[in-house]
């Protein structure tokens, strides 16, 4: 994960001087920083993330409860595995691992199974824990341009403004480009978190998203920024006409800087289940993601959708890996996804 240490605000902009107003020269309004987040141990993370996951795992832990490794018992964890929203698939390769486990191991006891289990879940996940890149991997990709996209209530700006505090407390210097022009005060809104984190946005009232996105990309290489992040509409994969402007915007950021974007990042609620990996099948297909953000697993019954997750990407032979997971709204609730560190979690 990104480190996180104090470091100097950067230089004030001058604004552009005219009689029309430069989009790129927008800043934010004055606004005090918010104060610096404190590195969080990653066993006190671990902790949060294990009550977080209690209402997933404990019905699968209660499977293992009993005396006996048998059929019923293969039965349990099945449906547990099921309402927990793993998917079949996920579910019916997870069994097939685990019974095999238990085989080579010779297990007897029941709760030694379950240990087998979390061993069976790391290795499905371990394809997801994949390190956000920035600069790329020859690391000549400058700024790196990430474009987040989701569906409305994901949590999708305020996961930018997590995103933006950790590049920052890792010395990056970072632009957002707010091209979400459809929600009322999303502009607004993220006008403030630049402000509380020192970074510079491009922004334009009521103007086109692709545009908002090119003279942010055009204004983030002039001025030798290390990341820019646009945040683009939320709207459901069945909206077409409003999918068919996010390849637009896809198409603009390219023509602003060959290559680019170099991240296309999607943000899926947790407490969705299986219609998260509905929106994965479908903003792929669309835009050809390459990173996840999942928010919101405290409190959700359906944390086995990163199984689901992980399994349709093994089917496809195509992995997109999970950068971030969320728990809750402080800044240190969004913390690298460890593919271990879920699977005993969730487990307990």
């Amino acid at each position: 994960m990104f480190s996180f240490f104090k470091k100097k605000a950067p230089p004030p902009v001058a604004p552009a001087t005219g009689s029309a107003p430069d989009p790129a020269a927008a800043l934010p309004p004055a606004l005090a920083p918010a104060p610096a987040p404190q590195p969080e141990p990653r066993s006190r993370w671990f902790s949060r993330l294990a009550v977080g996951l209690r209402k997933t795992g404990a019905g699968i832990a209660q499977v293992f409860t009993g005396t006996r490794i048998d059929d019923a018992l293969y039965e349990d964890l099945e449906s547990a595995l099921l309402l927990a929203d793993a998917g079949m698939p996920a579910t019916q390769y997870l069994l097939a691992d685990l019974k095999q486990r238990v085989k080579d191991t010779r297990t007897t006891d029941p709760a030694a199974v379950k240990s087998l289990l979390a061993d069976a879940i790391t290795a499905l996940l371990l394809p997801l824990q994949r390190p956000l890149v920035i600069g790329g991997a020859d690391g000549q990709a400058s700024p790196t341009v990430i474009m987040v996209t989701g569906v409305n209530g994901a949590g999708k700006t305020t996961s930018i403004r997590k995103l933006t505090r950790y590049l920052v407390e890792a010395d990056k210097k970072v632009l957002l480009a707010a091209a979400d022009t459809f929600r009322a005060a999303a502009r607004e809104q993220l006008a403030v978190w630049a402000g509380r984190n020192q970074v510079e946005i491009v922004s334009q009232e009521g103007g086109d998203p692709a545009a908002v996105t090119f003279d942010a990309v055009t204004a983030g290489r002039a001025r030798g920024c290390d990341v820019v992040i646009a945040d683009t509409a939320g709207r459901l994969p069945t909206q077409v006409h409003l999918m068919a402007e996010l390849k637009k915007i896809q198409r603009t950021i390219a023509k602003a800087m060959p290559g680019a974007p170099h991240e296309v990042l999607l943000v899926v609620d947790g407490n969705t289940g299986q219609n998260a990996l509905a929106q994965v099948k479908a903003f792929d297909a669309a835009l050809g993601l390459t990173g996840l953000v999942v928010t919101k697993l405290d409190g959700t019954a359906k944390g086995g959708v990163l199984a689901a997750i992980a399994r349709w990407g093994a089917e496809q032979g195509r992995v997109v890996p999970v950068y971030f997971i969320g728990i809750g709204e402080k800044l240190q609730d969004l913390q690298t996804f460890d593919a271990r560190e879920f699977a005993q979690a969730l487990l307990g």
